[in-house]
């Protein structure tokens, strides 16, 4: 069971959507999904594509202004504010001494600083100097999103020149958790909307305009090509919490706190194929040696069923209540394992650096 459930945890590789280098196409994805509401695509795009900006970046070969000059990137953002705040991935900007923004219908770049980031979580907030009654999109609930749900996603892909770039497709998975070099993603959204080198920070809309996720990362295939329509977002409930800590220039101190422990959501799927016994929970599909999880006794194959006194019905409630506490925290723990119920203390620590 144990090398089966770290399929399951582990089972795809994952690159981020990187920042693509410089050069309007509008593509969709050969699929036939139908909008889940009578909206169409051009009525969606009306009420996001305006909050949806291209980010331009510069920064120095090793942050040494001496190396062999400045290297370009760019990526995708959405405001969230009417002033100006920008939301996008943490890869899209770290490193930067420079980051401009160009929003929808204008061809010229203005300025922008960063508030705060988050490289655990891959989320940053930049704010565009001067900025006054922008459009916004509207941050949607993703904890409502269902497999088989119609989506778009919005991004600057390749870095094309002329607008964004807007692919169609459905939500064919979640609380996927999948490693991206040196870090690991969990909880994410899967969708087959193509998602591109350069997309990364854009907005994963569904079917009333709202965005549900941010595109962050692609599944690689041989020899290191980008797999056909598996992309991934961070669910944008995971993100809310983040903003205020970001916004004070800081990362957030939950997004540290650490388990060690791998999880997915408990199916009836995986129920039926191992024989677990609770109705819901998250799975264990992996321990991190010496980790707290480790500690507390936590074996591959259990099911946790409560955490803090909380019902736990999926790895992404877990992982939120995990994220709800500090480093420190003394919190009860209850699982199952085979057929048996067990209590225990778990003493959160803090996520170890992923190193250069």
């Amino acid at each position: 069971m144990a090398a089966l459930l770290g399929g399951i945890v582990g089972g795809a590789i994952v690159a981020r959507a990187r920042p693509a280098s410089r050069t309007v196409v509008r593509t969709f994805s050969a699929n036939t999904s139908r909008l889940a509401k009578p909206q169409d695509v051009q009525s969606v795009l009306a009420r996001v594509e305006p909050a949806t900006v291209s980010i331009r970046t510069q920064a120095f070969q090793g942050g040494d202004l001496s190396g062999a000059g400045p290297v370009v990137g760019a990526g995708t953002g959405m405001i969230i504010t009417a002033d100006g705040e920008v939301l996008t991935n943490n890869h899209v900007v770290a490193g930067a001494t420079s980051i401009k923004v160009s929003v929808f219908g204008q061809s010229s770049f203005q300025d922008a600083d960063l508030l705060g980031a988050d490289p655990v979580d891959d989320v940053a907030l930049v704010k565009i100097r001067g900025a006054k009654a922008m459009p916004t999109v509207e941050l949607g609930d993703s904890d409502k999103a269902q497999v088989g749900d119609d989506v778009l996603a919005i991004g600057n892909a390749l870095a094309l020149a002329g607008g964004p770039t807007v692919t169609e497709g459905i939500i064919s998975a979640k609380d996927r958790t999948v490693p991206a070099g040196n870090e690991t993603l969990e909880g994410m959204i899967q969708t087959d909307a193509a998602i591109n080198p350069g997309n990364s920070g854009g907005p994963l809309v569904n079917a009333q305009g709202q965005v549900i996720g941010m595109n962050t990362a692609v599944a690689t295939g041989s020899p290191g090509e980008p797999a056909q329509n598996v992309g991934f977002a961070i669910p944008v409930n995971r993100i809310k919490p983040l903003l205020p800590a970001l916004r004070q220039g800081r990362a957030p101190l939950t997004s540290t706190t650490f388990l060690g422990a791998g999880l997915v959501t408990l199916t009836p799927e995986l129920r039926q194929q191992y024989g677990f016994t609770p109705d819901s929970g998250a799975v264990v599909g992996q321990v991190v040696p010496g980790s707290p999880a480790d500690s507390a006794g936590l074996q591959v194959g259990d099911v946790v069923t409560s955490f803090d006194g909380q019902a736990v019905d999926s790895a992404e409630k877990l992982r939120s209540l995990i994220r709800s506490h500090k480093p420190g925290d003394r919190v009860a723990l209850e699982f199952v394992r085979g057929a048996a119920r067990h209590g225990d203390t778990v003493v959160l620590g803090s996520r170890p650096s992923s190193g250069p």
